[in-house]
């Protein structure tokens, strides 16, 4: 039988979510993993997902659509009968949002590095989301038991529990930050309810202590929140760059955030010239976003991030922050 161009996105679609459920679920949360191994193998969901445009297929949108909108995790096949129950309302809510997982616990692997660059320090996020990561001054560290914590650190604010490997630069302090913001396309705010809401979302069902952080950290930036300015990283950054205070030392970083640009064209002229906006580039992201950079055959990993400060790989990081392996496993 010949194969039609709708047999090829429904095939790709099944790809992207069992590679999910392999490589980004498993280990993290049995729940999504399941779900999207089942979702794989269904073809009414799949159909669904065809009626989205290709940027709103992904995993992490439909698990947070469906959990928002059913306040609660629900098991397979409770959650294939919300969906096919609410089919318009689930593609709206997926069509107007994003997912903009603003996880502060990626903090704890930035802040080594953060730490060797001579301060004080101006940060801007692009991908800032709500800025949650424009604040580690205000968070607590334990690093397989060596702790810090931030200057502005108090009793309510997260812990953020890291394990390292490797010869990891332990900071000896967290730096002074004189300065922060944020770039995104759709920034968050934590002083509306249902963007709050939209977070909780975005973290897995198992992960209570990763719930319980970003609530604390929504805490710590809602009386101060930081100038997130809503624009492009391809056309707006350097205008907000120059804003920096030029006393400081200029820290540009993103996790997460590249692998969105349409082409690889795209992610290579912004390596290009971020490097001219800053005094220092931090990529926290996918192998495979700068696959000439990446260590061999390791670009298509997926459950892992390289880090690389101005363009040189650095350690491996758990996404959501939760582990660092410095310069070993290459």
């Amino acid at each position: 039988m010949r194969e039609t161009h709708d047999d090829h996105k429904q095939d790709s679609i099944r790809g992207i979510y069992r590679k999910f459920a392999n490589e980004e679920a498993h280990g993290r949360s049995p729940l999504y993993e399941h779900i999207c191994l089942q979702i794989a193998e269904d073809s009414e969901l799949i159909d669904f997902l065809l009626t989205l445009p290709p940027p709103k297929r992904q995993p992490n949108l439909l698990l947070a659509a469906v959990r928002y909108m059913a306040k609660e995790a629900l098991g397979w096949p409770d959650f294939k009968r919300f969906v096919l129950s609410n089919v318009t309302d689930v593609r709206a809510l997926m069509l107007l949002r994003a997912t903009q997982t603003n996880e502060p616990g990626r903090c704890a692997a930035l802040l080594p590095i953060l730490a060797t660059l001579p301060g004080p320090l101006a940060l801007l996020e692009v991908g800032a989301s709500a800025g949650l990561c424009l604040f580690p001054d205000y968070y607590r560290y334990d690093y397989d038991g060596y702790t810090v914590q931030g200057p502005f650190a108090n009793a309510q604010s997260p812990t953020f529990r890291c394990s390292v490997r490797g010869s990891v630069p332990m900071p000896a302090e967290v730096p002074q930050i004189v300065w922060r913001a944020g770039l995104d396309l759709n920034p968050v705010s934590v002083a509306k309810p249902d963007e709050v809401e939209w977070l909780e979302a975005l973290v897995w069902p198992e992960q209570t202590e990763r719930l319980e952080n970003l609530r604390a950290a929504i805490e710590v930036v809602r009386p101060r929140p930081p100038m997130i300015q809503q624009g492009d990283l391809r056309t707006d950054l350097r205008a907000l760059a120059a804003q920096a205070p030029s006393d400081a030392t200029l820290v540009i970083m993103h996790t997460a955030v590249l692998v969105y640009l349409s082409s690889q064209e795209e992610r290579d002229n912004f390596s290009r010239s971020v490097g001219h906006m800053a005094n220092h580039w931090i990529s926290n992201e996918w192998a495979g976003v700068f696959p000439t950079l990446a260590p061999e055959g390791q670009t298509e990993d997926m459950s892992r991030f390289l880090m690389m400060l101005d363009g040189q790989p650095l350690a491996w990081s758990d996404p959501h922050g939760k582990s660092l392996a410095w310069g070993i496993d290459w």
